[in-house]
């Protein structure tokens, strides 16, 4: 699939105004993108370099990439609520997920999380996605396709309808991703189906949350267990004129890991 090279029919792409607003669009023969910045032909977009400027019918002007993964899941239809590319980033880096590895996560959402997963783990890695809401497994599907018709690397992506807390027949993974409301309940599935050093990783919201999961997984078989967040603040640079931004995306989410212990 294309990551370079002019812009094609049937793209997923990023256009970007000048207050830098972003709006994601898939390219068609023929076809137009209508907003109250007016009207875009799609045929002025395919076949051109990526960072070109596009004009739309009232002169506004916009620049045209592709999306990165994080443009895209910033941008992507949404059941449950996404983990954002923060707190991605980390989960990836911190539960070591690497070319080849066998990861379960538990609570697929909307996909964003799982596409990050599929990436990271590559072409002869293996993502195993688990959750209990068909509509949620229906947009993550949508969501995963969307992304794979552009860019192909979530081929190897395996969603399945089930409740984790009742268990799941995979056996030796090397990681166990939770994004769950109650992830102290699936601590006995991750001691099953982890091997020995296996690394499993939680995302939650609140402190009690994040207090009982942690217990569980103290007293359940794993240890090294970390508890962390991620405040990111932008800055504003205008030659000598640098400055934080007013705004920052404090908390969204705490991010547990532990490994699993051998008897």
């Amino acid at each position: 699939m294309p990551r370079s090279g002019a812009l094609a029919a049937g793209e997923r792409v990023l256009l970007i105004d000048g207050r830098a607003r972003r709006y994601l669009i898939t390219l068609g023969d023929g076809r137009q993108w209508h907003s109250h910045l007016g009207a875009l032909e799609h045929d002025a977009v395919i076949g051109a370099p990526e960072g070109r400027v596009v004009a739309t019918s009232r002169g506004s002007r916009l620049l045209a990439f592709r999306p990165t993964l994080a443009d895209f899941t910033l941008k992507m239809q949404r059941g449950a609520q996404v983990i954002y590319p923060k707190d991605t980033a980390l989960i990836v880096t911190f539960a070591d997920i690497f070319p080849g590895a066998t990861v379960i996560e538990a609570g697929t959402g909307s996909g964003a999380l799982t596409l990050a997963l599929a990436r990271a783990v590559g072409d002869s890695g293996r993502v195993v996605s688990y959750e209990v809401r068909e509509d949620h497994l229906a947009t993550a599907a949508s969501n995963i396709e969307a992304w794979q018709a552009s860019f192909g690397d979530a081929g190897h992506v395996e969603l399945r309808l089930g409740d984790v807390f009742e268990g799941v027949p995979e056996q030796d993974a090397d990681r166990m991703v939770f994004d769950l409301p109650e992830p102290w309940r699936a601590v006995g599935t991750a001691l099953e189906s982890l091997a020995p050093g296996g690394i499993v990783c939680s995302y939650l919201p609140t402190v009690p949350q994040v207090s009982q999961t942690v217990e569980a997984l103290r007293g359940g078989g794993f240890g090294l267990l970390s508890t962390f967040e991620a405040l990111v603040r932008s800055w504003n640079v205008d030659g000598q004129s640098v400055r934080p931004d007013h705004r920052m995306v404090a908390h969204t989410g705490f991010i547990i890991t532990g490994r699993k212990l051998s008897p």
